[in-house]
């Protein structure tokens, strides 16, 4: 992007020679013509003020198109970068999401699998526990009859 302040200042010294190359060939001609100098500096004076006051309204004009060409392209830049940025945040928020639902499967399949697991072994432990149980009872069961058997043995024995 061109600088305005230096395009501002290189049209002033553009007109400001012009002035002075426009003085010098007036003063030429008026030293052939021998005329009063006064009478027609005036009129080229106006010319080439005229002319600067053109090239100075021409150059904050053209400044003017410039700032306003940037601001366009800083506004465009801004809504890009919004864009993307908002496309990232969406992508990031999407990969959040999955993330979670695939931490959450993985950790309700865990849980599952371990209440699996803790029904098997409690399924077992009562399995377990039941065929202690008719083991001890049978056992009990078998010394109660050999227990009731001796005593019917020394009964009858005594009775006899």
């Amino acid at each position: 992007m061109a600088n305005p302040k230096g395009q501002v200042k290189k049209s002033e010294k553009e007109a400001e020679e012009k002035v002075e190359e426009i003085t010098e060939e007036v003063q030429e001609k008026v030293e052939e013509a021998g005329v009063e100098v006064e009478q027609v500096a005036i009129k080229p004076l106006d010319e080439v003020l005229g002319q600067a006051q053109k090239a100075y309204m021409d150059a904050t004009r053209e400044v003017s198109r410039i700032y306003r060409e940037n601001e366009i392209q800083v506004a465009e830049a801004y809504r890009r970068a919004e864009q993307q940025a908002n496309l990232t945040c969406e992508e990031s928020i999407k990969q959040a999401t999955k993330a979670r639902e695939q931490a959450v499967r993985r950790a309700r399949d865990a849980y599952q699998r371990a209440m699996e697991n803790a029904e098997k072994a409690e399924d077992e432990a009562v399995a377990e526990a039941l065929r202690m149980r008719d083991e001890i009872l049978a056992k009990a069961w078998q010394l109660r009859e050999e227990t009731v058997a001796q005593a019917w043995d020394i009964y009858s024995k005594v009775v006899r």
